[in-house]
């Protein structure tokens, strides 16, 4: 499903400047951890303009090692996503596209983290390859889509503050998406990304590189009308970040699984609900993740 990018934290967790902690954590920018999942690498109705419409909510505890302290940390995170799916074929086959995307931010934090409070975070803007699905005796066998994808600093930011709607600095965050049809019913797709960051003007800060994917198995429950499953994403920070040019040690990591389900009222209207529980954390908070999406085509 093209409903693309971005599950984000909801903002660049710049603490480091906060907190006596390492310079190098917690300053990746937003990303796409779990605003994807089932029937990812293809337009659920071919051809045309979609509107997606996404509200995630993370809620955190605990900044995994950070400094001995668990504060917390509520974000709401609504994205709308403007796509547009042309019929024509321009690369290998692939037919191309652009996808947009608006997010807003809200915090809820401990007074000690110096939240930005409520504003527009970075926007994302990816032409795409989308190619038409590989058919098998029985239906779809396989589907796919490349994006190149990319994260532009425009969102609410101010370098005095811990916690902001935008990063500060430009991000490019390509993807490739498919789902892989085992039986009419039993789907696996994944969205693999990596992720090079531009230096914060400000802070001069960058932050490493990193690979990070969503996953998700679903099961066919009620015939063209609802799925459940199993959805997750992984976050892997590859590379130092860098303060003045110095490399800083420090890297992130996450993994986020749980339960999902897609309700289809029709082949141009769709809703998806996903619910992660976050484990082998480093350098990042842990916490739980929670969302509803809409998927409409015109």
């Amino acid at each position: 499903m093209k409903c693309s990018q971005l599950s984000m934290l909801g903002a660049s967790l710049l603490l480091a400047s906060l907190l006596a902690v390492p310079v190098a954590a917690y300053d990746q920018p937003a990303v796409n951890l779990g605003f994807t999942s089932f029937m990812d690498g293809g337009p659920p109705a071919g051809p045309g303009f979609y509107f997606a419409q996404y509200l995630q909510y993370y809620t955190s505890d605990k900044l995994v090692d950070g400094p001995p302290m668990d504060p917390k940390l509520d974000v709401w995170v609504s994205l709308s996503q403007f796509i547009y799916q042309s019929d024509r074929p321009i690369l290998f086959g692939g037919k191309w596209g652009i996808d947009v995307i608006v997010p807003v931010v809200h915090f809820d934090a401990a007074s000690f983290l110096n939240d930005n409070g409520t504003g527009v975070g970075d926007i994302l803007v990816g032409p795409y390859l989308q190619w038409d699905p590989i058919m098998g005796p029985n239906g779809p066998k396989f589907m796919h889509r490349i994006e190149l994808q990319t994260i532009w600093p425009t969102g609410k930011y101010d370098d005095d503050k811990g916690l902001n709607p935008g990063s500060n600095h430009f991000s490019f965050n390509p993807y490739w998406a498919g789902t892989y049809f085992f039986t009419p019913k039993l789907t696996g797709s994944w969205r693999l990304h990596y992720l090079w960051n531009d230096e914060n003007d400000d802070t001069k800060v960058q932050p490493g590189q990193a690979v990070h994917c969503n996953f998700a198995a679903s099961y066919e429950l009620i015939p063209n009308k609802l799925r459940a499953g199993v959805n997750g994403y992984y976050f892997k920070q590859v590379t130092d970040s860098e303060v003045d040019g110095d490399k800083v040690s420090g890297h992130e990591q996450v993994l986020g699984i749980g339960p999902g389900a897609m309700y289809s009222f029709s082949q141009n209207d769709h809703l998806f609900f996903n619910a992660y529980f976050e484990t082998s954390v480093k350098n990042r908070p842990e916490g739980q993740r929670f969302q509803v999406r809409w998927v409409h085509h015109f």
